[in-house]
């Protein structure tokens, strides 16, 4: 008995990319919510406490170390650690890398919103 060969489905057609639908690649890396409010808080703010970003972000100890170490691995954020007389302070500064980033995540998100709103000469009245 011969078995019937399956056949394989031809892929799709590929679209041409244009130079008005090809956009850039996202960074993840900051567009996940807890990095991105840590990046855009501290292009706000010179430094801020481990404290500071806890509270303004309304996150937990755990959750917000675990991302504030992905942006300094990255060399997004800088972190010092001192002590105010017993008590120890960690301290995050956005780097110029990490502000690079942000500029052009800032630029590619722009670039999505103006793609995704129609053209004033396109609109009807």
């Amino acid at each position: 008995m011969a078995k019937a060969l399956s056949r394989i489905p031809e892929p799709a057609p590929r679209q041409k990319k244009t130079a008005e639908t090809t956009l850039p690649d996202l960074d993840r890396l900051i567009h996940e919510r807890l990095r991105l409010g840590i990046i855009s808080a501290l292009a706000a703010n010179a430094a801020l406490t481990f404290n500071d970003l806890k509270r303004l972000l309304a996150t937990t100890d755990g959750n917000l170390s675990v991302h504030a170490r992905k942006l300094e691995d990255a060399g997004y954020v800088a972190c010092a650690k001192s002590f105010e007389g017993r008590m120890p302070k960690t301290e995050y500064s956005l780097t110029s890398t990490g502000r690079k980033a942000l500029e052009k995540y800032l630029n590619h998100m722009e670039a999505l919103i103006h793609a995704m709103r129609p053209h004033p000469k396109d609109r009807t009245a």
